[in-house]
């Protein structure tokens, strides 16, 4: 009979960064339009900025998490309504935040294809490090109060 290690600091970092990503509802946000990629809390649409933010970077970075990525084709028709095209997906298996792209740009291309290219403002994304599912009127809100909609600057 095995006795259960008593002291693992693998697993007691990997539980620590599963609980400060569970309770400040931590995704990252990719905007193309404006440039911006940022922290945010998926729950109330606010930009994360607290004292334990490097925390919450390393546990997005450093650890592998199962991904939820909401994916959205941020659009303008001819009158300046503002919609959006959107599409969920949520890769098998456990990633690293930097292996994530591939897989991104692979849906992103085909959502930005299959858009109207005249009403295309911008690409925009909402990664969670855990199987959460969004709905419309959450992403929409998300990518307005951090702006996604707003055009860089031309240079």
């Amino acid at each position: 009979m095995s006795k259960r290690k008593a002291h693992n600091p693998l697993a007691r970092r990997q539980a620590y960064f599963e609980a400060i990503l569970r309770n400040n509802h931590v995704a990252v946000l990719d905007a193309e339009a404006s440039d911006l990629q940022t922290l945010i809390n998926w729950k109330n649409a606010s930009l994360i900025t607290s004292k334990n933010r490097g925390a919450i970077v390393d546990a997005v970075c450093d650890m592998p998490h199962r991904w939820c990525v909401y994916l959205a084709a941020l659009c303008c028709d001819q009158l300046g309504e503002r919609y959006m095209k959107s599409l969920e997906v949520e890769p098998q298996g456990v990633y690293l935040a930097k292996h994530l792209a591939p897989i991104i740009e692979t849906y992103s291309a085909e959502l930005r294809d299959s858009c109207n290219p005249k009403h295309l403002r911008g690409m925009a994304w909402i990664a969670i490090p855990n199987s959460v599912s969004l709905d419309e009127a959450q992403a929409a809100r998300i990518f307005d109060v951090a702006g996604a909609w707003k055009q860089k600057e031309a240079a």
